[in-house]
């Protein structure tokens, strides 16, 4: 009998087992983190918040849950959201702007403020004083007419890539419209403002990709005098360029207008898991604790309403470098998901610096066959407007393109002055066939000279993509021309095949530039090269 029971008590654990398997199988992984993961959050963070990781999993640990922390830039937040919520309980995002961008706003709930941090332009402190800003009440035009004036340049991350960038732009435009109560549709199509923000950014140096290389390349490039970015990285460079004894940041906080990264969690609910919620709010509540909130203070980030605050730690918060914690911020008002869009469309077409972009395209014999197949599918994705345009990567009219195939020699030039007609751009590059050796340093020098004549009306760039070793021309050949010309134009290495990444890093560490990764993908790699051209 107990035999009976025992046979009846197995298949009952069966046939409920197989249940469970079969509900998950046909539902999918996140069902059955209902049934397994219910002590795991799944968070979706933006980069911004690398530097508390371990602080926040040291706090989910004494909890008893755990967190999986996926990072991504803003904007990529947004279009991951989009397409893949169920794969995340909670998202952590610099700027709840962003929110507006979702396809459906009934994503996230419970969201809440963690920390501000204005969006500010930093200049080196010498260069303050000289144009007299110090202890100044300055607007966002005075800003304006220094550009204008030439009296100063700047380098700022990517408008289409990254929150700051996109969130220095909108503040520009705001103030420079005018502050109205809200930033309308009709209002970009003003001539006047056009034209102005025309002239902002034609005092752009150079563009950064992601915020973190920006921090990077601005301390690295000795020449550059001004940069826009949030509060808490502009700290960082202080404390960065301090450690090396160089000229500090005087950070400019205009009267008129401020925008302001507010580093905003958020829920997201899939299904009845009261759990995961009850972790999240503690999450949420440590983060807003005073202990989590002095972890924040400690790095640069402002933890009080409307930014005032009398006691703060002066170390961090310095005075001298333009930092007044007790003087209230105004904040920017952000417009609507329509009003955003057109506004990202009208800096791509008609706002941006102009940029002349140099591709060194490797078409040596060991492209032949699939990597070449890859290398003509990722450059017709990013000259073809319609298909660039849908990651916001497309070239306008007053853009020009150049284009080296190398492979032993470096082959005739293609190019374009109009960054939109690139037919005949793409049909050259899809005829082309690989064969010989790789001579990427020669194609670097070429690009150099192409670019070297070039007006300062024009952001230069070059991209340098090989799938071997250089084995044709020499590094210290490039490093000659390179230091001749004295352009501080940077060539950004994109690694295929059996590249050999030390040789494109010694590339990128010489024009204050970066390697990217194609060996998973080449047209992954040229989408996100392309933030930095």
């Amino acid at each position: 009998m107990e035999s009976k029971k025992g046979l009846v008590y197995v298949i009952v654990v069966v046939i409920v087992m197989v249940f469970i398997y079969s509900f998950v199988s046909a539902t999918g992984e996140n069902v059955g983190k209902i049934f397994f993961g219910n002590k795991t959050l799944y968070v979706l963070s933006s980069n911004d918040n690398i530097d508390l990781e371990d602080e926040i999993k040291s706090y989910a640990k004494k909890e008893g849950f755990k967190l999986e922390i996926t990072y991504m830039g803003d904007l990529d937040i947004i279009d991951e959201l989009n397409v893949n919520s169920d794969k995340y309980d909670t998202v952590w995002i610099s700027n709840s702007m962003w929110f507006y961008m979702l396809n459906d706003s009934k994503i996230t709930s419970e969201s809440k403020s963690i920390s501000i941090s204005p969006v500010v332009m930093g200049i080196k402190k010498s260069k303050a004083k000289s144009l007299g800003l110090i202890d100044k009440d300055v607007t966002n035009n005075d800003i304006l007419n220094l550009i204008t004036n030439k009296q100063i340049k700047y380098v700022m991350s990517s408008v289409t890539q990254t929150n700051d960038g996109a969130t220095s732009y909108l503040g520009f435009l705001n103030a420079i419209a005018g502050s109205p109560e809200v930033l309308n549709e009709a209002m970009l199509d003003d001539s006047t403002l056009i034209n102005n923000m025309k002239n902002l950014f034609q005092g752009v140096e150079r563009v950064s990709g992601d915020q973190d290389f920006l921090e990077t390349m601005f301390i690295n490039g000795d020449t550059y005098e001004a940069v826009i970015a949030s509060e808490s990285s502009l700290i960082n460079i202080n404390k960065k360029l301090k450690a090396k004894n160089k000229d500090e940041l005087y950070l400019i906080y205009p009267v008129d207008g401020v925008p302001i990264n507010d580093s905003t969690l958020a829920f997201i609910d899939h299904y009845e898991q009261p759990k995961k919620k009850e972790n999240y709010l503690k999450l949420q509540k440590y983060l807003r604790s005073k202990e989590g909130q002095d972890k924040l203070k400690s790095l640069g980030r402002r933890t009080w309403y409307g930014g005032i605050s009398k006691k703060t730690d002066n170390k961090i918060f310095k005075k001298e470098w333009g930092i007044h914690t007790d003087r209230y911020l105004t904040g920017t008002k952000f417009p609507s998901k329509k009003v955003i869009n057109k506004a990202i469309d009208l800096y791509i077409e008609e706002l941006r610096k102009p940029s002349h972009t140099v591709f060194c395209l490797d078409y040596s014999g060991s492209m032949y066959g699939e990597g070449n197949e890859q290398l003509v599918d990722a450059m017709n994705y990013i000259l073809d407007s319609t298909k660039a345009s849908t990651a916001k990567l497309q070239f306008s009219r007053v853009d020009k393109i150049t284009v080296l195939p190398f492979d032993d020699e470096v082959w005739t030039p293609i190019t374009t002055n109009n960054g939109k007609e690139t037919g005949e751009m793409i049909n050259q590059i899809s005829s082309l066939s690989p064969g010989g050796s790789t001579a990427l340093y020669d194609c670097a020098i070429s690009g150099l000279d192409v670019l070297k004549d070039e007006t300062d009306d024009y952001t230069k760039t070059i991209i340098a993509m090989t799938d071997g070793r250089i084995n044709v021309g020499s590094f210290d050949d490039l490093k000659s021309t390179y230091n001749k010309y004295n352009l501080k134009i940077p060539i950004y290495g994109i690694t295929f095949g059996d590249a050999e990444e030390k040789q494109l890093s010694s590339i990128a560490t010489l024009t204050n530039a970066k390697v990217f990764n194609g060996k998973s993908g080449l047209l992954a790699a040229f989408k996100e090269v392309r933030g930095y051209s």
